[in-house]
């Protein structure tokens, strides 16, 4: 069957929407493109650009400089033994998964796990064994919780779990859960510890030896100044060997890895933004100062920030019953808020979300924050007049 050019023509160029909006979306702003990552977008944009350079393993290209990135820069960021650039936060996890259990084995997660967690152990046919929360307000994982976890796996099952995993923080509340207890209970059972730091890594320090996993995974979309999909994959040298093994029939590629993984602009991206990224990570405790400030300026307006409390991380969760309240009197009342910070220029809470919302404050400074605080407030005032 001929394509048609009245199909064809459906295609071509689409802006993606509104342009210089403060940005309080909490998947989009630590992954916005710093100047040099865009250069490096149009440069390596074609989808042959990094395979030009290629003698057979993406890793050891020496021009551009993606071998320095991968072997040196990047195990020194996140102080661990070896990295591995891959396709995103939750193919990290899978070939972790993948390579340290057998199918059938069982692995913890954390409640409060990302659903991609759980998608990528069913993937490699694994059984999940949960980490509860404390539930409302503060959805707390409990590091003792593992030790119940592990014990009652080996109690079912004859013995201990394949891995463990906590997420760094959740993407939901934005809690810090205390991964070095964590890490010192999954020890005490020889049960390797991976760290999800999709939101942490390119964002706040990372140390994986100080604070004692055994993998880290990042995502550069996410909080890495990257195109995307990309992500990051550090592994202890004592597992290196299990999660990037070779292939029997082809020396050179790693059969997790599919041989190779994210190249091209995506890759040559995340290199370009490195050095900006390193920087920014330095200055975490200004991101932190600003996201407390702006969940007690929402707390004066009777909104209030669920997780922990003080909050250590620019994700945050919001249960907001006087906007909820406006939302049930007003015209066409669920959108209301979302027409209203729309007006101001303001991006990031979903349409038709008013009682509970995300947001996070990341990169967006005191001063557009306190702008956002007071569009909060003037949207409340006016309201209230009205219903």
């Amino acid at each position: 069957m001929e394509l048609e050019d009245s199909i064809i023509n459906k295609f071509g160029f689409f802006e993606r929407g509104p342009k210089n909006a403060i940005n309080i979306d909490p998947l989009q702003t630590g992954g916005k493109l710093t100047e040099d990552a865009r250069r490096a977008l149009l440069e390596w944009g074609d989808g042959y650009s990094v395979c030009d350079f290629c003698g057979g393993t993406l890793d050891h290209i020496k021009k551009p400089p993606i071998e320095e990135f991968i072997h040196n820069a990047m195990p020194s960021f996140l102080q661990t033994d070896a990295v591995r650039i891959t396709h995103g936060a939750r193919e990290s996890k899978f070939m972790v998964m993948h390579s340290m259990a057998q199918e059938g084995d069982h692995i913890v997660l954390d409640k409060l796990a990302h659903y991609s967690s759980y998608v990528a152990a069913q993937r490699a046919r694994l059984n999940v064994k949960s980490v509860p929360h404390s539930g409302s307000p503060e959805y707390k994982t409990d590091a003792e919780g593992y030790a119940t976890a592990i014990e009652e796996v080996i109690r079912d099952t004859g013995k201990a779990p394949a891995l463990a995993q906590i997420t760094y923080p959740d993407g939901n509340y934005g809690n810090l859960a205390d991964v070095k207890r964590i890490s010192e209970i999954c020890h005490v059972y020889d049960v390797p510890l991976m760290l999800n730091g999709a939101y942490s890594v390119g964002r706040m320090p990372i140390h994986a030896k100080r604070m004692g996993v055994d993998f880290v995974v990042g995502s550069g979309h996410k909080s890495m100044a990257s195109s995307g999909p990309i992500g990051v994959l550090g592994v202890r040298d004592e597992y290196a060997d299990i999660v990037f093994r070779k292939s029997p029939t082809h020396k050179v590629k790693e059969v997790e890895l599919l041989g190779c993984t994210a190249r091209g602009a995506t890759l040559m991206t995340m290199i370009a933004s490195f050095p900006h990224v390193v920087k920014r990570t330095r200055k975490w405790e200004n991101e932190v100062a600003d996201a407390r400030w702006f969940s007690s300026k929402l707390k004066d307006m009777g909104m209030h920030q669920m997780g922990d409390n003080p909050h250590d991380h620019d994700l945050m969760f919001f249960e907001a019953p006087v906007l909820y309240d406006i939302s049930q009197k007003a015209k066409k009342g669920r959108y209301y808020l979302y027409r209203e910070l729309k007006e101001r220029n303001i991006h990031g809470i979903k349409s038709g979300l008013t009682k509970y919302f995300k947001l996070s404050t990341y990169q967006v400074g005191r001063d557009s924050l306190s702008y956002v605080a007071d569009s909060f407030e003037e949207i409340i005032e006016k309201y209230q007049k009205m219903v």
